[in-house]
């Protein structure tokens, strides 16, 4: 199964979120879980990464040209597919993933979860959406989307699209049950 990342690349974070990050690196090569993901070596995205080389996972980076700079792409890829543009970039992560998993980031990943979860609501994408919540980062969002289904803003439905986990062992299992699941079919 592959699994795109969407996640920070920023460095100056607190600790636990690199820890948990790498650590959840090395659970998901563990499992022979590929990570599809936007290629970077800085905060999360190089933190996932580093755990999954780690434990001698797979990794496909999907980065724009511009983003070729020195210290941004991890060098230790898998694979590199290089894009013109962001919109690219998050058409090819959408195609190349059967999963989706956010962690912690900004407005990039805020981004690509939003376009992402679209789509699912309008059946352009039936693939899970899953969270780790690391350190409670996402209950405010969590707050939100509750917030606009009661002022009806958002459907009932749409909490119904994504799954949120506060540790990664919950996630794991989460990802083991839906890959049995999916065998099934």
């Amino acid at each position: 199964m592959k699994i795109c990342v969407y996640a920070s690349s920023v460095d100056e974070i607190r600790p636990v979120y690199m820890e948990e990050t790498e650590k959840l690196g090395r659970a998901l090569a563990g499992k022979n879980y590929e990570i599809v993901y936007g290629g970077g070596a800085r905060g999360l995205m190089g933190a996932i990464a580093r755990g999954v080389k780690s434990a001698e996972g797979e990794i496909t980076g999907i980065a724009p040209s511009f983003f070729d700079v020195d210290g941004e792409l991890f060098e230790d890829c898998d694979q590199m597919i290089m894009t013109e543009t962001m919109r690219e970039r998050k058409k090819l992560l959408r195609q190349k993933s059967d999963a989706f998993l956010i962690l912690p980031g900004g407005i990039g990943t805020f981004d690509e979860f939003f376009e992402t979860l679209v789509l699912k609501a309008f059946d352009k994408q039936p693939k899970p959406i899953i969270f780790y919540n690391i350190n409670g980062y996402f209950n405010k969002l969590k707050e939100m989307m509750e917030y606009g289904i009661e002022e009806n803003f958002i459907s009932p439905r749409v909490a119904k699209l994504y799954h949120m986990f506060d540790s990664a062992e919950e996630l794991l299992i989460y990802l083991e049950v839906y890959k049995m699941l999916e065998k099934e079919e």
